[in-house]
């Protein structure tokens, strides 16, 4: 039920090769990725090529954002030539830019739609991780030759607990599912010993849990809504993209955060043949999902069903030298993984205290992904 493509180059599938978990995993790319500019859907041009044909600049335009682009596609961390003089870890994102003098709707694409940042604080930080997150989009997208930097699992994410289940098993660990009312138990000082469900305790020294599990252990940091479409055809201006992603933009919607449309259907087995699934997510700004998820959902066409949902984010407040408990980030509004990979890779440095090196073989993947 989360609305997540993953980067195709990005940490998530790193990881998912680095555990061969690939080896149990079917991907397909994800046709497009859109922005929304001006009350349209654009495809958003990841390229100097691409951005020479997007409607979503002027000529001129055109000229300065390539020259940013191929700004972008040389930089190297390891040779200063390319760096043009300039500092990126002292620079921020916003006075790159202006050294390109690029124009606000530039940015708010470039930003927003390549970099996937949700808002607009990136701007006043640090350029590096601007340029880094809009490098990963580029090297994303070239990777699988598809018209957009993202890749899905057939049959949907559950393929992925399930995936890592199996390899679990291989090495002898137990899954018992379904355990109702689970219940951390705790010593005398407060440390994690084990967790009961139905009269059973199973012993440990280490609890890893969700939010939900200990409630009184974590704060919540916002909200997000979601509009969960059932409908008969792709998202209309998506080039009848059977799987696409779709970014408002918080400016274009005069909010303060995104809005993000995902949509699959049966081409990856998600749903019964000739049905698509839309999602409209947003970090909540309001009470009203209904009314707030509007603009997105206006951009659906003809709805069969919808369902309205909204949770609670939250993130850990404990301890957990103190309690043995790691307690993982709820899941945000964002349609990619990356958020999601950089809290368990630190719920893995601080459960094993090693930290865990991701540089890996990447075409491993790839041919998983021809299939």
């Amino acid at each position: 039920m989360m609305p997540k493509f993953m980067m195709a180059n990005g940490s998530l599938v790193r990881i998912l090769i680095h555990t061969d978990v690939t080896k149990y995993l079917n991907f397909k790319a994800v046709d497009g990725s859109y922005v929304y500019n001006k009350k349209k859907v654009h495809k958003v041009p990841a390229t100097d090529v691409e951005a020479l044909k997007s409607p979503l600049m002027g000529l001129f335009e055109k000229r300065r954002a390539r020259k940013f682009f191929i700004y972008v596609q040389d930089y190297d961390d390891n040779d200063p030539k390319s760096h043009e003089g300039l500092d990126l870890n002292k620079v921020t994102a916003r006075e790159l830019i202006s050294k390109y003098g690029l124009e606000d709707d530039t940015i708010d694409f470039i930003g927003h739609a390549l970099a996937l940042h949700s808002n607009d604080s990136y701007l006043d930080q640090p350029a590096l991780g601007f340029i880094k997150r809009m490098k990963l989009y580029a090297e994303s997208l070239a990777r699988f030759q598809g018209g957009s930097p993202y890749i899905y699992p057939l049959y949907g994410l559950g393929e992925l607990p399930q995936a890592f289940a199996r390899l679990s098993a291989v090495y002898g660990g137990t899954y018992m599912l379904h355990k109702p009312e689970c219940k951390v138990e705790f010593d005398a000082d407060g440390k994690a010993t084990g967790v009961t469900s139905e009269g059973e305790t199973a012993k440990c020294k280490k609890v890893v849990c969700d939010p939900s599990y200990l409630p009184d252990k974590v704060k919540k940091v916002g909200k997000v809504a979601r509009a969960i479409c059932i409908m008969s055809h792709p998202i209309p201006d998506t080039n009848n993209s059977h799987s696409a992603q779709v970014i408002l933009p918080q400016k274009q919607l005069g909010r303060k955060s995104d809005m993000y449309l995902f949509c699959c259907s049966y081409a990856h087995n998600v749903a019964p043949k000739g049905k698509y699934i839309a999602f409209v997510s947003a970090e909540a700004e309001t009470d009203n999902p209904e009314v707030e998820l509007k603009p997105g959902v206006d951009l659906l066409g003809p709805v069969e069903e919808i369902l309205y949902d909204t949770y609670d984010r939250y993130v850990p407040t404990n301890d957990h030298a103190a309690d043995s408990c790691f307690i993982s980030a709820s899941y945000d509004p964002t349609t990619h993984f990356e958020t999601t990979v950089n809290d368990v890779i630190e719920m893995y440095t601080k459960i094993t205290g090693k930290v865990l090196d991701l540089s890996v073989d990447l075409s491993a993947a790839s041919a998983a992904s021809e299939e």
